[in-house]
């Protein structure tokens, strides 16, 4: 947490696609411009392959399973995608889901994101951390000492940059199962950059974690008009309300102020209005006798 006086600086908002570009480039390049225009600072895509994610057998038996194979990034939008993030000035972050995709992923993204559900996936991680770009790895569902392991599997690689996000993994989450109060646990324990990652689509939850627990990065999930593939399962938020959002984390913090305890430029007309310490009558004495309304 920042010490009386400390400004702290804005945090990182990541705009996480997921699924919603509906497997469209312009779509997916229309989510660009929506979380540039909105004021975030990256975001991020997934690239999954329904075959190398699940089980044969859970495919087999799921057609809701196989159904997630038309939720596939293409992975020949990553040029296109990349080269409107760098216009755009956001950073550009995916989350692999296999092994493959790690390297597939490289040339373009700046920072690898795992998953919760990967969370456990030891070669996942070090094939992030070798690659010496920053990870950021969701938390949801894990103990602490599951996130340790994960950590110190990062490390032992030499791991660029570490960020680890709060999550709750249920869509959406309700606020008062957030538990944002393990921001701060994760901080003390590892010493890293920390954050929020959030399903509760609630701006009261996403102000608490920035102002109350100091959350560095919020990551969000993004839909641009309700015609996403995930938007019906109610966790993600849509362009104005988060742009309204961010800038009232913004406008929160720069109330802050230096902390000297002092007049602002805007009080100096009115010192003088302030009762006199003779008589306790508004304004100064020496204003009274030449005062006209």
């Amino acid at each position: 947490m920042n010490a009386p006086g400390d400004t702290p600086p804005m945090p990182l908002f990541i705009a996480e696609v997921s699924s919603n570009h509906n497997r469209s480039l312009e779509r997916s390049l229309a989510f660009i411009d929506a979380a540039a225009d909105a004021g975030c600072g990256a975001v991020k895509f997934q690239l999954f392959r329904v075959d190398e994610l699940f089980a044969p057998e859970i495919i087999e038996r799921s057609e809701s399973v196989r159904a997630r194979r038309q939720w596939e990034l293409p992975v020949e939008f990553l040029p296109e995608i990349a080269e409107r993030c760098e216009t755009r000035g956001v950073a550009l972050m995916c989350t692999p889901f296999d092994l493959a995709a790690v390297e597939e992923l490289r040339p373009f993204v700046a920072a690898y994101k795992i998953s919760s559900y990967e969370l456990l996936w030891d070669d996942l991680l070090s094939a992030c951390a070798r690659t010496g770009l920053p990870v950021i790895v969701s938390t949801g569902m894990a103990t602490l000492d599951e996130v340790e392991h994960a950590v110190g599997v990062l490390r032992a690689e030499n791991v660029a940059q570490l960020t680890l996000l709060h999550c709750v993994s249920r869509y959406p989450a309700t606020a008062d199962r957030c538990n944002l109060a393990a921001i701060a646990t994760m901080r003390d324990e590892f010493g890293c950059t920390v954050g929020w990652s959030d399903h509760s689509v609630d701006s009261a939850v996403v102000l608490r974690a920035v102002h109350r627990w100091g959350a560095e990065v919020i990551e969000f999930h993004l839909d641009l008009d309700e015609q996403g593939e995930e938007f019906g399962s109610g966790h993600c938020w849509l362009p104005q309300p988060i742009a309204k959002l961010i800038a009232e984390v913004e406008r929160g913090i720069s109330a802050d102020g230096s902390g000297a305890k002092e007049p602002t430029d805007m009080e100096q007309d009115e010192r003088v209005w302030r009762a006199d310490p003779i008589d306790g009558l508004r304004p100064f004495k020496h204003v009274r006798a030449d005062w006209r309304p």
